[in-house]
């Protein structure tokens, strides 16, 4: 008898690492990080949504097992996103939001073969459009699945101090400290019109909206946790609008 076979199954919180055989037995909600790999000024990785979304996602599984019954597994991410208005910028890669819209549908379509429920973790505003519309559609189907943001409040827009600030809790080593420079400061609001027609660049030459010069990992600690807490507290409560965001 192959006696390694026959062991104990461990649970598995991470379904990249999983195997079919693990997961027979389960039906669990899939958690998955949806981010962009898009220039973040000229000190933060291209991934930093990608990051932001991975990293809350893990943080939800203990969250979650503390306060509820079931099983969480947390995919692996989709590194790809609507990011157009980042184009200009060397190492921006966007998929655009009608092939996005297209992926998380079919994504949904077939985790959800075997998964009991599916929630997007997302850590890029200019995937928004794409999730409410696949999203929706999935609920129409009648798909258990829901979507929620990274956010915290008074976040700035862009590589500033919010998301600076994450990255050097989360992952410090690859902040370029000595490439910090603020950007345009300008409410979005103001903004959004150069940005409809010529992006990011048309109102900030180094790709950068806030200052990214007051970050530390200590705020960055306190806005990580608000963030988890706040998807932890939607996915809980699990009460999604028409477009399928968690509230």
């Amino acid at each position: 008898m192959n006696w390694a076979y026959h062991r104990h199954v461990a649970f598995p919180s991470g379904l990249g690492n999983s195997t079919s055989r693990q997961l027979r037995s389960m039906s669990p909600t899939l958690i998955v990080p949806v981010g962009s790999t898009e220039q973040h000024g000229p000190h933060l990785p291209l991934d930093t949504d990608t990051r932001i979304a991975a990293a809350v996602s893990h943080a939800l599984v203990e969250h979650l097992d503390d306060a509820s019954s079931g099983d969480w597994v947390v995919a692996p991410p989709v590194h790809y996103g609507a990011s157009g208005e980042h184009e200009g910028f060397p190492g921006t890669v966007s998929i655009g939001t009608a092939a996005l819209r297209s992926l998380l549908l079919e994504y949904g379509r077939s985790a959800l073969s075997w998964a009991s429920r599916l929630v997007f973790v997302n850590g890029h505003g200019g995937n928004v459009e794409a999730l409410a519309a696949a999203v929706a559609l999935l609920r129409q189907e009648s798909r258990d699945v829901g979507w929620v943001p990274c956010i915290a409040a008074g976040a700035d827009a862009h590589a500033g101090h919010t998301e600076t600030s994450v990255l050097l809790h989360i992952s410090p080593g690859d902040v370029w400290a000595d490439s910090l420079a603020p950007g345009n400061t300008a409410p979005l609001a103001e903004l959004m019109p150069a940005m409809r027609s010529g992006g990011i660049a048309a109102v900030s030459e180094v790709g950068v909206l806030g200052d990214p010069t007051t970050a530390t990992a200590a705020e960055g600690e306190r806005i990580f946790a608000e963030m988890v807490n706040g998807c932890a507290g939607r996915i809980r409560r699990w009460q999604p609008d028409r477009n399928g965001l968690l509230t």
